[in-house]
């Protein structure tokens, strides 16, 4: 079924049909039947229908709603879109009554409601996701206790840190993840319908109504932007894009902690998979699927993004395409978390000591603390360093005397600093890797992210 076919002396040939008609929006159903059932009720409040047709048109949708939300509503091969096969149901349900549901509308609006409707219920969707894994890093922080670490630059041991510490960053950027999705949630929330083809309509239309009814923020302000934008689109994908990034980067980090060379975790037999040739192995397939994953919704963003830029308003057709785009987006953020959320949850760390190097910058403070310019301390430690290293010593076999050769100011006690413990119990900085800034760190994410 085709909307269109009045000005038209020939059926749609089959080859344009299969070309243009587009399966992915079938998703919209529940949104494109909620989206008509608010527009039918405002189209009874202005006069448009009578009190009656309004009834039989919201009764009539209300049951397809039903069957959508059952699983039970049929399409039709032939059905151009899903607000075709809307109609085509309805008209076999109520007859020609069926024909007034477009009153004042067009698909241009309909689409770009239907739109929004469903990507300002995936917001909330993947938010609460994003939280569940927020609260799984926090738990594992908490489980790791006082376990050291390396932290890294240029992926070389530099400070001693908690292993907590290091969890909750992806903590943190996750919380960071879930604030960009809530404001893109307030643009996404605004009611295009009414705008109609492009120029709006002469009938006493009033989209208020409808964005009210649906629990959207606002109505359009210009009824071509309204029909032909789709930065909300984008910006959805994006915040996707960025969020399966920052899970790119754990996975990435979660692949080095699982191999022999690192053996820093371990993860359950249900969350990894093995080789078909190699009898040993046990791989973090999904860390390493995540990271692929992200590069594919990249590039759905770039489409999203290379779709716009070459449109003249109002609405093109092109823009059928984002949906397949930005519904990939989605899901793929969606699996990601899910499977993630089981691995990570599973995971056993037991991390071996960081190297006595990563304490090199406390004995650079000490002397810092006692008045030495930071460029002279750093030097002699670094003097130090390369004097021990010459000789295959590593600084926990430094000895007092060979301390206070390095530098005056040196004395016999700093020789404790030379304990990755010591180093993080000395850390200061609010926010900085010590074990009170991780108790901080988890009191305020447990706050924020909140209860399961």
């Amino acid at each position: 079924m085709t909307l269109w076919g009045g000005r038209f002396s020939e059926d749609p040939h089959e080859e344009l049909m299969t070309f243009t008609a587009d399966r992915s929006d079938r998703r919209l159903l529940q949104d494109d039947l909620l989206g008509s059932a608010a527009h039918t009720r405002m189209l009874g409040e202005v006069g448009l229908l009578s009190e009656e047709e309004a009834r039989q048109l919201v009764e009539a949708i209300g049951d397809l709603l039903e069957e959508a939300r059952e699983g039970r509503f049929e399409f039709d091969d032939a059905d151009e879109d899903v607000h075709a096969a809307v109609e085509r149901r309805l008209h076999d349900a109520i007859g020609p009554l069926s024909g007034k549901l477009h009153t004042g509308r067009s698909r241009n609006d309909q689409v770009a409601l239907d739109l929004r409707l469903y990507l300002s219920r995936a917001t909330h969707r993947r938010v609460a996701q994003l939280k569940s894994f927020g609260r799984i890093l926090a738990d594992k922080a908490e489980e790791v206790g006082d376990t050291v670490v390396p932290s890294y630059t240029h992926l070389q041991q530099a400070q001693a840190i908690p292993l907590a510490h290091h969890l909750l960053a992806y903590a943190w950027m996750l919380l960071r993840d879930i604030e960009r999705l809530e404001e893109a949630e307030r643009r996404i929330a605004i009611s295009p319908l009414g705008a109609g083809a492009s120029g709006g309509s002469s009938l006493p239309l009033d989209p208020r109504i409808v964005a009210d009814e649906l629990g959207m923020t606002g109505t359009f302000a210009n009824s071509l932007d309204a029909v032909s934008s789709r930065d909300f689109v984008a910006e959805y994908a994006f915040c996707c894009a960025q969020a399966l990034t920052h899970l790119s980067r754990l996975g990435e980090e979660l692949v080095l902690w699982s191999t022999t060379e690192f053996g820093w975790v371990t993860f359950a037999d249900r969350f990894t998979t093995g080789s078909s040739a190699l009898p040993q192995k046990k791989n973090a397939d999904i860390a390493e699927l995540v990271r692929g994953k992200a590069a594919r919704v990249i590039g759905d963003l770039t489409g999203l993004l290379t779709l716009q830029k070459g449109l003249p308003l109002s609405y093109n057709r092109d823009l059928q395409e984002d949906k397949a785009a930005v519904f990939d987006a989605d899901d793929t953020l969606a699996g990601a978390l899910a499977a993630l959320s089981g691995m990570v949850a599973s995971a056993e760390f037991d991390p071996p000591a960081p190297s006595s190097w990563v304490t090199a910058l406390d004995l650079a403070e000490i002397l810092v603390e006692r008045g030495i310019p930071f460029r002279e301390a750093h030097q002699a430690v670094g003097r130090l360093v390369a004097r021990l290293l010459s000789e295959g010593k590593t600084l926990a076999e430094v000895s007092a005397g060979e301390l206070e050769a390095a530098h005056l100011s040196f004395i016999p006690e700093d020789l404790e600093i030379i304990d990755p413990k010591v180093s993080v119990e000395r850390r200061r900085t609010a926010g900085g890797g010590s074990y009170v800034s991780v108790l901080d760190q988890l009191a305020e994410l447990r706050s924020l992210l909140g209860e399961a």
